[in-house]
């Protein structure tokens, strides 16, 4: 046998097994187990499970610096979410705020660990309570837009919802801040 013919047919023998050949991880799905548990079940994010019902955001000037938003934001999933940050093109600074009340006075602050929502459950965005928190916006909002917000969740995963821009004549507490569109006195209506 020659060897330059034998060298010359394991060569080409190497190389149809490996143009052939897939990456093992990529099994041809007609061939797949039927019984075998689905890969998008356990790949599921917290993401997957969110949604919103009837949002809105407060309209507001730039010169205003803050407003907010609003709606019920539900979970389809059998195990809580947390969502930990938004995010929103008008607006510099997002923060996901709680309304406390002490004695005769409501106050707006940042909330601590972000927003819980339970398994199944919802937890609405309502003025004088949880709410998303614009600051430091960019354009102004009005009556009539409409508007893109991102929110993520713990596990890394974002959404993002559309949300109708509304005039709104309440929803000015006082904020507790680090002079965000204002002293932190109640300047900045939202």
């Amino acid at each position: 046998m020659n060897p330059t013919r034998t060298w010359a047919a394991t060569a080409l023998l190497a190389f149809a097994l490996t143009a052939c050949g897939g990456p093992a991880t990529s099994p041809d799905p007609s061939t797949a187990d039927a019984d075998a548990p689905s890969p998008s079940a356990d790949a599921a994010t917290a993401a997957d499970a969110f949604a919103v019902t009837d949002p809105w955001v407060k309209a507001a000037t730039a010169d205003d610096g803050m407003t907010a938003v609003f709606g019920e934001i539900t979970n389809g999933s059998d195990a809580e979410v947390t969502i930990v940050a938004a995010s929103h093109d008008a607006a510099d600074t997002v923060e996901l705020h709680e309304v406390v009340t002490e004695g005769a006075d409501s106050t707006m602050r940042e909330k601590n660990g972000g927003f819980v929502v339970p398994a199944g459950g919802g937890l609405p965005l309502e003025p004088g309570a949880d709410h998303i928190m614009l600051m430091d916006l960019t354009r102004d909002l009005e009556p009539g837009d409409e508007t893109t917000v991102t929110v993520e969740f713990s596990d890394g995963s974002t959404a993002e919802f559309t949300a109708p821009v509304k005039e709104y004549a309440g929803a000015n507490e006082e904020y507790e801040g680090d002079g965000h569109g204002g002293d932190g006195h109640g300047d900045g209506d939202h």
